[in-house]
């Protein structure tokens, strides 16, 4: 007991004394102090009513983008590739595009892989939190010293208009329920890092007729919790989202925000609003890779193979509810390779089908399909799989994706809206 007391004893001196060299925690070491995050964990257990995680560019800097998904043996790969063009990397972390933990084993994974290989680096983590209670321990285990937990809402009528699902415990939630859901795990999530020494960072989206009134009450509740910065962050208007007409806060209406909320916590002022795959210090772009080195992984989001509805192999043209069969695609060598094809499970008029459908794709990165409603897009995304409505043809659109990590935008339906309309609700019975 003697020993447990001591180990964690340290592991709050250390803690403490890495805050100096974590360019988010201390700003003024953001000029000479590195970071880098490692993109492990596509999928994610909240959609947010700001957030799109779909689309890429190079101009594109904010959470959720990433150029490309690794598992946890490439990623340590690249991390080494990385450090040596780049000798300031004081820390490294985990931050999506998705939520860590609802990919939690390739997040834990990552995280003793590089403790293991480079254990002079601080570790660091963004989570919205729903799920990782569970996993503080295992956190503190291998030594990460910093956790960001985003927390938009401590209370659930402003949550309810933040979150447009929240996906616990294979079921979803909608509402004031899945907001207090999640507020509760949260909760819970931030009193237990405290517990174990972990150093703890509040990011909060500052998000204009939502819950921008609503955030120096956020900044009461998670400082008597025992946090020890808030990051508040101006909503970025994202291309598809419900939030998408909305306008960016203004670097005024930020500074008065962050006066009253500095009442009740220590603000941070200085976020770069990273990407899921930054490197190099804050707002300077991604390193260029080494010639012959590419940070791309094989597969799609990380995984070797794609999944279609179709009825040819040649079109994306069968509706998830028509689907007989699935046309699994890999790529070698530069091209689009058919692998096989897996029957689809007759309809039965129960949702169970849905979740049959999702245990059929464990290994593809994402499932596309011409269309699907909403029950069916929910019970998927439930399970982690990345599905998509798409129109057009298989082998174009294929390739674009495992080579760029994205689907042309022009091809692009949308989810959840079928052509059934509000007549069919998803019973998994097949289009009639």
């Amino acid at each position: 007991m003697t020993g447990q007391i001591k180990n964690y004893q340290l592991s709050i001196i250390n803690c403490q004394l890495s805050i100096n060299n974590h360019p988010c925690f201390n700003a003024e070491v953001r000029h000479t102090s590195g970071r880098i995050h490692l993109a492990v964990a596509p999928k994610c257990n909240v959609q947010c009513n700001f957030c799109n995680r779909k689309f890429d560019c190079a101009n594109e800097s904010r959470p959720g983008v990433t150029t490309s998904v690794m598992k946890p043996v490439r990623a340590v790969e690249y991390l080494s590739g990385v450090l040596e063009r780049i000798d300031n990397l004081s820390v490294v972390g985990i931050a999506g595009p998705g939520d860590p933990f609802a990919s939690p084993e390739d997040t834990l994974e990552t995280l003793e892989r590089v403790h293991a290989a480079f254990p002079d680096k601080l570790l660091c983590v963004s989570t919205n939190g729903l799920t990782l209670p569970e996993y503080v321990p295992r956190l503190a285990a291998v030594n990460v010293s910093h956790v960001t937990v985003t927390v938009n809402a401590v209370d659930a009528n402003v949550g309810a208009n933040v979150y447009e699902w929240v996906s616990y415990g294979k079921k979803t939630y909608h509402g004031r329920e899945g907001a207090e859901i999640l507020l509760e795990n949260q909760t819970k999530a931030v009193r237990l890092l405290k517990e174990h020494g972990i150093t703890v960072k509040i990011n909060t989206v500052v998000i204009p007729r939502v819950n921008e009134h609503h955030i120096p009450e956020i900044s009461r509740y998670v400082a008597k919790l025992g946090a020890d910065i808030q990051n508040c962050i101006p909503l970025i208007p994202v291309a598809g989202t419900p939030c998408e007409s909305l306008e960016e806060p203004s670097p005024k209406v930020m500074r008065l925000i962050r006066a009253q909320t500095s009442l009740h916590i220590r603000q941070m002022s200085h976020c770069a609003r990273c990407r899921a795959d930054a490197a190099g210090l804050l707002g300077l772009p991604l390193p260029p890779p080494k010639e012959g080195e590419s940070p791309l992984s094989e597969g799609v989001g990380g995984y070797p193979y794609i999944a279609v509805a179709s009825s040819d192999g040649i079109s994306i043209n069968h509706h998830l509810g028509e689907a007989t069969q699935l046309w699994i695609y890999g790529f070698d060598n530069g091209k689009v390779k058919l692998i096989e094809q897996r029957p689809v499970p007759v309809p039965d008029h129960s949702h169970n089908r849905w979740d049959a459908i999702a245990r059929l794709v464990p290994d593809c990165g994402a499932l596309l399909v011409s269309g699907l409603g909403r029950t069916p897009y929910e019970r998927l995304q439930s399970h982690g799989v990345r599905v998509e409505s798409v129109a057009g043809n298989i082998r174009d659109i294929a390739g674009t994706l495992f080579v760029k990590g994205e689907i042309p935008r022009e091809a692009l339906r949308m989810n959840g809206a079928c052509g059934a309309g509000n007549s069919c609700d998803g019973p998994g019975a097949g289009c009639r």
